[in-house]
């Protein structure tokens, strides 16, 4: 009897002691839930290195009226151009709130490149979120241009070395490193002619003063239908629905000048507890994937491009190799 009223203490002190840990746990997991739930305590900032306008912001722009609902906080998109996009990034760096956001860039992974007195690297210092959006360059000439075909322009090029200019909108931009990778690629010689953005080389490109570039899609379109500028080639890996006539660049046997101008979400390495990140990630692929965002992305000619937060950091990763490598073997340099 006396064995068994042991016994019966043992199955209940084991009892407790499982119910305590149960306890324990729940309570736990319940402060993490917790913790995710907490952040953002305050206003969300996403900072975009550029002037309004253009993919990088309309992305930044959509997202913050689509995420301030979820978040329950209000998201403020704050434009700070400047250098290539290097006075955004670093200020967005420089903040260290745990509420502060980057609407990065190709410029992003390219600048650093370029100009060795930026002090930063993208994988050291900061986070990924995800990717958000992509929109393909469009290779134009002028609408008299004797180009009527890639092959064309080639012939043309080679046949009047260092003749052709191909204008772009500054110097180790994505125009520029992609007018300078084609050059590569096809064995031309091209006059590189750096603008103050595209608004400014297309007139000259219009007029046929410029030979040559490689423009965002939504800057060339309207004069591509207009008749202005002919389109030879689009960047992109598949043909867009807005030139599904215009051949890609990939299937012209340039596989190496498949390009996209991409944007993508990070915050400064640290700054956002993990809990705050994972559900930034859960969040922007949620509404990445949501018709009513993909139709207004259409609207500014973006793609949403859908990537978790280990996938974006290999991108940006491979993204700035490869332009670094342009950069090297081109001997691009910018004024310091």
């Amino acid at each position: 009897m006396a064995t068994a009223t042991a016994a019966a203490r043992g199955i209940s002190r084991r009892h407790a002691i499982s119910l305590i840990s149960a306890a324990t746990l729940a309570a736990a997991l319940g402060r993490r839930a917790h913790a995710a739930d907490a952040w953002p305590t305050k206003p969300v900032r996403i900072i975009v290195p550029f002037a309004p306008g253009g993919g990088a912001d309309g992305s930044a722009r959509v997202l913050a009226e689509v995420l301030a609902p979820q978040l329950g906080q209000p998201v403020i998109v704050e434009n700070k151009p400047g250098a290539g996009s290097a006075i955004g990034v670093m200020a967005a760096l420089q903040s260290r709130d745990g509420h502060t956001l980057l609407m990065g860039s190709n410029s992003m992974v390219i600048n650093p490149s370029l100009n060795p007195k930026l002090s930063y690297d993208v994988a050291r210092d900061f986070d990924a979120v995800g990717m958000v959006s992509q929109q393909p360059l469009v290779l134009v000439v002028p609408a008299d241009s004797k180009a009527k075909t890639l092959a064309e322009l080639v012939a043309l090029a080679k046949a009047q070395p260092g003749k052709l200019s191909a204008g772009n909108s500054g110097t180790g931009t994505l125009a520029h490193l992609t007018a300078e990778l084609f050059a590569q690629e096809t064995g031309t010689s091209l006059v590189s002619v750096p603008y103050k953005g595209e608004s400014a080389l297309m007139p000259d490109l219009i007029s046929g003063l410029v030979s040559m570039g490689f423009l965002n899609l939504p800057s060339v379109i309207v004069h591509i239908r207009s008749g202005r500028l002919r389109a030879l080639a689009v960047s992109s890996a598949q043909p867009v629905a807005e030139l599904a006539d215009v051949p890609t660049l990939r299937s012209l046997k340039l596989q190496s000048l498949e390009v996209e101008g991409w944007a993508t979400l990070v915050a400064p390495k640290g700054s956002i507890p993990a809990e705050g990140l994972a559900r930034l990630e859960k969040l922007l692929a949620s509404a990445l994937q949501s018709d009513a965002v993909k139709k207004r992305f259409e609207a500014l000619s973006l793609e949403t491009f859908i990537r978790g937060r280990e996938a974006t950091a290999q991108y940006l990763k491979a993204e700035g190799s490869r332009w670094g490598q342009v950069v090297k073997s081109r001997g691009i340099q910018v004024e310091n």
